[in-house]
């Protein structure tokens, strides 16, 4: 059983950064994908970014590249989403994501397990 926690969400403006830790318990997370998704008001749940166990393999949606960093530190069982130059379009509710390898890293479908997600509101 894998529990994961994400949080550092919070209401920040437009250009703010925001850096938000997922913390895996319960079972290591060797040999699985974290990934991250977000859901938007009103809008479908989305895949943001997804990182490999290793880490030498990460994967952006096209709308985040560039501005946010996904990686990695397995000592601590944590996966992080760096998030600059945030913008509006970027408000949602941000799920941590894991399932073993070899999983298709943007269906959420694919995942076993979910964090109960952040919160993150950008304002303009």
């Amino acid at each position: 059983q894998v529990q994961l926690v994400e949080s550092g969400g919070g209401l920040v403006q437009a250009g703010a950064s925001l850096r938000l830790p997922c913390v895996a318990s319960g079972r290591t997370f060797s040999g699985y994908v974290m990934g991250w998704f977000r859901q938007a008001p009103g809008k479908e749940r989305e895949f943001v970014a997804a990182i490999s166990w290793s880490g030498s393999s990460t994967f952006y949606t096209n709308s985040v590249k560039g501005r946010f960093t996904i990686s990695k530190d397995n000592a601590k069982n944590t996966v992080y989403l760096q998030m600059n130059s945030l913008k509006p379009e970027d408000t949602a509710v941000y799920y941590c994501a894991s399932g073993p390898q070899p999983i298709v890293a943007t269906r959420q479908y694919d995942y076993d397990y979910w964090g109960q997600g952040t919160r993150v509101t950008v304002s303009s």
